[in-house]
């Protein structure tokens, strides 16, 4: 299983008032460990305050470019964001995990198609990958931008988009959208469905689309994910990432009462103890000083993956497994009760 590596910070450079963009330098002995794919990401490990924080942030450069760049929004509340809009600077040091993700782009150069992506916020990070590595990489494909946010000021990567509208005009179609200004040749409201309707059934209404990528906030996915198959695209058409997820969680459906025992498998060691069934297996796991994977504790990335290889868990909220995946027994874990007296999880089997 890949490990967290030390990497210094090579830059910090100002996105926007509240959001920086923060560059990795990588040691040859490492480059293999950070290859990526367009759309990954990578979880970030720093003690603040005696207390171990774990973040995933999305990367926003391109393979091609030798870079290894995020960009971190500040967030209310949020310490390890504040700190890297704060306090982080050229030399500082990061754990680092290898990029990890399911939502990406695969460039085929001979390919020629045409791509949609819908964006709000610091959901643009992912995209700003995937839109770059299609418009340098796959030089007869066009990409068609929905971009939100409440103001000019507040996007991050604005004048890098306008500039890839210059450099592509006869491939990139981008369209801002702003909440709180009103601005010539922008939208002004949010990402709805009469936003999706103009794009797809007016200004683009005679192009096809082969993939529509969908990162930001859970709302905006869903009202996006529903009109778009309402007109006819189909579900493995449209690929999300949740970048903030709703608070409201169901309770089990199944009963959590009594205790269960755990064999839990990881870097090829196999723990056992006993565990509450009320409690989440992640949260157990890592009481018992357990170093298995993990980032958001949200249920919105998927470093905290495992396969179910004895027993049974129920997850309250999925927002990241298809169908298919959690027949094959895959779970995550951050989301997970136990519900059978023993139960076997395989962190290594993903």
């Amino acid at each position: 299983m890949p490990q967290f590596h030390s990497l210094k910070v090579k830059n910090t450079t100002q996105n926007t008032p509240s959001s920086v963009t923060v560059s990795f330098d990588i040691p040859q002995e490492l480059k293999n460990e950070f290859v990526f794919q367009a759309g990954q990401y990578i979880t970030l490990k720093k003690t603040l305050n005696g207390s171990e924080l774990r973040r995933a942030y999305s990367i926003c450069s391109t393979s091609g470019s030798g870079e290894l760049q995020i960009g971190i929004k500040k967030v209310t509340d949020g310490r390890f964001s504040s700190y890297a809009n704060d306090e982080l600077k050229e030399g500082d040091t990061l754990e680092v995990h290898s990029p990890e993700g399911a939502f990406t782009l695969k460039p085929n150069p001979s390919a020629s198609r045409n791509i949609a992506a819908f964006a709000a916020g610091s959901g643009i990070t992912p995209v700003m990958s995937i839109m770059k590595t299609l418009l340098e990489e796959e030089p007869n494909s066009n990409f068609v931008l929905v971009y939100g946010n409440k103001s000019v000021s507040e996007t991050m990567f604005h004048n890098e988009i306008v500039a890839l509208t210059e450099q592509y005009p006869d491939r990139l179609n981008v369209y801002f959208v702003y909440s709180q200004e009103q601005k010539e040749n922008s939208l002004f409201g949010r990402i709805e469905r009469s936003t999706v309707n103009y794009i797809t059934k007016n200004k683009h209404k005679d192009q096809a689309f082969d993939t529509f990528y969908l990162c930001g906030p859970e709302e905006m996915i869903q009202t996006v994910s529903e009109n778009l198959k309402e007109n006819g695209i189909d579900e493995d058409r449209i690929k999300f990432e949740l970048f903030t997820s709703s608070a409201d969680e169901p309770a089990p459906a199944v009963s959590t009462e009594g205790a269960t025992s755990i064999k839990v498998i990881v870097d090829d060691e196999e723990i056992s103890f006993e565990m509450k069934k009320s409690d989440r297996i992640l949260d157990a796991v890592l009481a018992e000083k357990i170093d298995a994977p993990y980032s958001c504790q949200g249920g919105i990335c998927s470093s905290c993956i495992a396969r179910v290889t004895e027993g049974k868990a129920e997850m309250v909220k999925n927002q990241i497994l298809t169908d298919g995946e959690v027949a094959e027994g895959l779970i995550l874990t951050c989301q997970s009760h136990a519900v059978t007296d023993s139960i076997t999880i395989d962190y290594d089997d993903v």
